[in-house]
């Protein structure tokens, strides 16, 4: 359905040597004295971010751009210690992170650089192909925990969701749960990779995560908000169709300047925005 690219090593070398020097620094110069800048934060753009950060580097000799993950919230707090210089993030910014910011002399800017669908995912070998959104919310909030009260097996459900700090978690709670609470024994992963790994092997799990990520080793479910059944396809994403579509953003400490604006323009340009494409994402 999407591919994801996957970096290089040179790319993966040089995206964990700027890591090393780079934590804690912000607009450092690289040891071979070429700009350098630091991006951290949702991993739902973090492959994204990286393709783009390959891409851009290959395009831009003596240019680094080290991508961290972790979620959106240790993006925007890195920002707000002006711990790195821009913040990845699959949600908007809190008003109580933006005072904090402002309180700590730090001007958030939200810059679009593109859309993303979340796919509810399941195991192959699970014979369910479609859940509506009353279905989901009742599987996450407790009140379904066996297949076969939503049409599949007699299978005792495994919920897996991101911890408190992914974008991708406020976004599921908000737009499914309607704000509800997850359920107290729903596994919690620090990464999106980790879910798509644990539903992999799984057969009783259920997950979330972004198109990017993706894969035969998963199936992505058709959702149901009330007006029918729709995939996480390209085509219902962008005709609006999908109804678990979002932006996604980075931050910077006001108008980007130098490298930072180099980076996000280079996202929105032809090139870009091709590689936008190619990692399953759509161009803001």
């Amino acid at each position: 359905m999407f591919k994801r690219s996957m970096l290089s090593v040179t790319t993966l070398l040089v995206v964990m040597s700027l890591a090393l020097f780079g934590a804690g620094c912000v607009g450092n110069n690289s040891d071979d004295g070429g700009e350098a800048i630091m991006v951290k934060g949702s991993d739902t753009v973090l492959p994204l971010a990286q393709a783009e950060a390959e891409v851009f580097m290959n395009e831009n000799p003596g240019k680094y751009v080290s991508i961290i993950g972790g979620g959106s919230g240790v993006g925007i707090a890195a920002l707000i210690d002006g711990e790195v210089d821009i913040a990845m993030t699959s949600r908007a910014m809190k008003d109580v992170e933006i005072e904090n910011a402002h309180n700590n002399g730090i001007n958030p800017l939200q810059h679009t650089i593109a859309w993303d669908g979340i796919s509810v995912i399941v195991n192959p070998e699970n014979p369910i192909s479609e859940l509506t959104f009353e279905q989901i919310k009742a599987i996450y909030v407790g009140d379904v925990s066996n297949w076969n009260e939503v049409g599949g097996e007699d299978r005792e459900i495994v919920v897996l969701s991101r911890d408190s700090s992914s974008g991708t978690y406020e976004y599921f709670k908000d737009e499914v749960l309607e704000g509800n609470e997850f359920r107290a024994d729903a596994l919690i992963n620090p990464s999106t990779g980790s879910i798509i790994q644990t539903v992999m092997q799984n057969k009783a799990a259920i997950g979330y995560a972004g198109v990017a990520y993706l894969g035969n080793d998963v199936k992505a479910l058709a959702v149901d908000a009330g007006e029918g059944a729709e995939e996480p396809t390209a085509e219902n994403i962008l005709s609006g169709a999908y109804p678990l579509a979002r932006p996604l953003y980075f931050y910077t400490d006001g108008e980007p300047a130098g490298l930072n604006l180099e980076f996000i323009e280079f996202i929105s340009s032809e090139l870009g925005s091709e590689t936008v494409l190619e990692v399953g994402y759509f161009p803001a």
